[in-house]
């Protein structure tokens, strides 16, 4: 590219943030320009309004350091400054939607890591490997906006996509009825065990809504665009349970399947081997080279030892043996503030630029 696109991050002090903070230092297509928090932390440098807070496992990138921090009550100076946002707000769902719409009729894309807008009809909510075809929903989200260039696009939940990768290149054999139950780190809730000391040695068996997402979410990645919205997928039907464990990062599915045209042990393997999306085809700076591998050994996936496979932007699934229920059950896991969160949102402005969707203002 021949000049950098200017990225801002909106909830720029949070632990996605900061993630995404990390992950635009030296990215070659986009340059992080501007960041934007809570009325709390405006005025203050990025260093400042961080101090004794930055979470995540990286050192503070130096270019973000003396950048001053905007309000989020001063939108329009802060969208003035870049071509397109990512945008990763604790807020009400109410008040998101509205700050997301605020900003994209200002003619700058949004990608957002919120849930706010997932269940909005003509917003693609993006896994570029899986439905990348939904981008073209934008067009008609534009005329509903009134806009020319501005658009909110959302990435899925965390938790989804560990499993939903390793379902998809299935999907062919009429998968029929998922129960999955996912076992979700604490980073998850932004949090490290500094700061949530009482989930040491522990785990909690309920996550506000996380179920809810985890049963209806990977129906709109499977759905198909059809006119001015995203009709969702009516099969297969997912039985989901979710829960917080004692680990920092990375999101584990015990799925278990079951299909209208059983393959072979064999055959799933190779499906997952071939799979590739337009991520991969694109050669996109921000996509893994093999989005998913198989592990042969007995106790493997692991957070410790595969979160970080294809720096953390890959799903490694193991423990693939027959069911006496279902046909099948296996193990998946994926980084969950890389490819779940941060990772998944850049990897997303990735695809849309090379779309066209998203493009400098000048």
């Amino acid at each position: 590219m021949e000049k950098k696109l200017r990225a801002g991050v909106i909830g720029a002090t949070g632990y996605v943030g900061q993630r995404f903070i990390s992950l635009l230092a030296d990215h070659p297509w986009f340059e992080c320009v501007a960041v934007c928090a809570s009325p709390r932390s405006a005025g203050k440098t990025y260093e400042e309004a961080v101090e004794g807070r930055w979470k995540i496992d990286v050192e503070m990138p130096e270019y973000v350091k003396k950048l001053v921090v905007y309000s989020t009550e001063d939108l329009e100076k802060f969208c003035e400054q870049v071509d397109f946002c990512f945008c990763a707000v604790d807020m009400k769902k109410d008040e998101i939607r509205a700050l997301e719409e605020r900003i994209a009729k200002t003619e700058t894309p949004v990608v957002s890591n919120n849930s706010a807008h997932r269940w909005t009809s003509d917003v693609p909510m993006i896994i570029p490997e899986i439905n990348s075809d939904h981008a073209q929903i934008i067009d008609a989200q534009k005329k509903r906006l009134g806009t020319k260039n501005g658009f909110i696009a959302v990435k899925p939940n965390c938790s989804i996509q560990s499993y939903v990768p390793a379902l998809t290149p299935l999907l062919g054999y009429g998968i029929k009825q998922i129960s999955v139950c996912t076992y979700q780190a604490i980073s998850g809730a932004g949090k490290t065990f500094k700061d949530w000391p009482e989930m040491v040695g522990n785990m909690i068996p309920y996550i506000g809504g996380e179920e809810e997402k985890s049963e209806k979410e990977p129906l709109k990645v499977w759905g198909k665009v059809a006119g001015d919205h995203i009709e969702n997928a009516s099969q297969p039907v997912i039985s989901a349970q979710c829960y917080r464990v004692a680990v920092q990062e990375g999101h584990t599915a015990a799925v278990s399947v079951s299909f209208d045209k059983k393959p072979s042990i064999e055959e799933m393997k190779k499906a997952w081997a071939e799979f590739e999306g337009e991520a991969q085809k694109l050669n996109l700076p921000s996509a893994p080279k093999k989005f998913l591998q198989y592990i042969d050994e007995d106790n493997r996936p692991q957070p410790k030892l595969d979160a970080m496979y294809e720096n953390g932007m890959g799903v490694s699934i193991g423990r693939l043996r027959e069911d006496n229920i279902f046909d099948y059950k296996f193990t998946c896991l994926s980084h969950n503030t890389l490819r779940g969160a941060a990772g998944g949102g850049v990897l997303s402005a990735e695809l849309l630029t090379a779309k066209g969707y998203i493009k400098p203002k000048n």
